[in-house]
């Protein structure tokens, strides 16, 4: 009986790991491609927005102190 303990536990282990490894390996699930890519466009055209005509005033420039 003891062997069939011993033999059982590997065949447990494996019969797992090939569970887990279908779960891993399955394929990704559809994304909505096209309103991620707007979403990314309107993100790029704030950070634009944002960052596109302003100075940064002489004094705040140089923060050393010295």
């Amino acid at each position: 009986m003891a062997v069939l303990a011993w033999l059982g536990i590997p065949v447990a282990a494996g019969v797992v790991a090939v569970i887990w490894a279908a779960w891993a390996a399955r394929p990704p699930r559809a994304t909505g491609d096209g309103a991620s890519l707007a979403e990314h466009q309107r993100f790029r055209a704030a950070m634009e927005r944002s960052t596109g005509g302003h100075r940064v005033p002489q004094e705040h420039a140089d923060r050393s102190g010295v």
